[in-house]
């Protein structure tokens, strides 16, 4: 290659470099902003520190975040309070690009809709409702207690719960939630929906050993085992809370 030629090329990349500093809006952007930041199409330094990308710093020097959903940038109030964001307010450290971006280019690469949850304080982690509405399906209607029993904040989906710490499903207790729980509540629980026994057979062989309160079975039975047999003295019935209708294999 020569002389003339590398003079060139290193012209052309200072040239394009010089470009992108004074007319970064045509140079390296990845798409149009939102209506709201239309304004600053040509000032991109507005957001953006140089060679660093989007500033936390810089968002709220116009969004302040005691003003957020109560008061525009321009300081007129909200015509519709938005109810959701006040929890702003309650962020342990301001970190906006961590949710919010712009241009129509950078949502094609970024996932969306996932909360940073560390970015909350502490004791605002597990009140999920102070910002989640409660949910209405099947499956939560008499659904009680908080929702890190199954559920975590940084993998909502899909739901996990110990079950074992209620009962072991394992071999032929592999079974769907409304196997047992009949009536979409899992605080009770029944036993016989699969076991063949009879609630008289039941207290027949329970009366033999001393026991007269069989109602609760996971206080004494948590596993397919029948030889597991933890006993009034184990870790208790959690599971059926003194409602389910119980039983044993014969």
């Amino acid at each position: 290659m020569s002389r003339v030629v590398k003079i060139i090329l290193a012209l052309n990349l200072a040239a394009l470099a010089l470009l992108s500093f004074v007319y970064p809006q045509f140079m390296v952007g990845p798409g149009k902003l939102i209506p709201g930041h239309h304004a600053l199409e040509a000032d991109c330094f507005a957001c953006h520190a140089p060679l660093t990308g989007a500033s936390s710093a810089r968002c709220i020097t116009c969004h302040e975040p005691k003003d957020i959903g109560r008061l525009t940038t321009t300081g007129k109030p909200v015509l519709k309070p938005l109810t959701k964001t006040p929890f702003h307010q309650k962020l342990a450290r301001q970190d906006c690009v961590a949710c919010h971006s712009d241009h129509a280019g950078v949502k094609r690469f970024r996932q969306s809709g996932r909360f940073d949850h560390t970015l909350l304080p502490t004791g605002a982690r597990s009140q999920c409702r102070d910002c989640h509405a409660p949910p209405r399906d099947r499956v939560h209607t008499d659904a009680i207690g908080q929702c890190s029993t199954c559920h975590s904040a940084t993998a909502w989906r899909p739901a996990t719960l110990k079950h074992d710490d209620y009962f072991v499903l394992d071999r032929d207790h592999n079974a769907s939630c409304t196997t047992c729980h009949t009536r979409n509540d899992y605080t009770a629980y029944t036993c016989y929906g699969c076991h063949e026994h009879t609630p008289q057979n039941i207290r027949r062989e329970h009366i033999e050993e001393g026991i007269r309160d069989f109602s609760n079975c996971v206080e004494c039975h948590r596993s397919a085992d029948e030889h597991d047999i933890r006993g009034r003295g184990g870790r208790g019935g959690r599971g059926g809370e003194g409602r389910g209708r119980g039983g044993d294999d014969d």
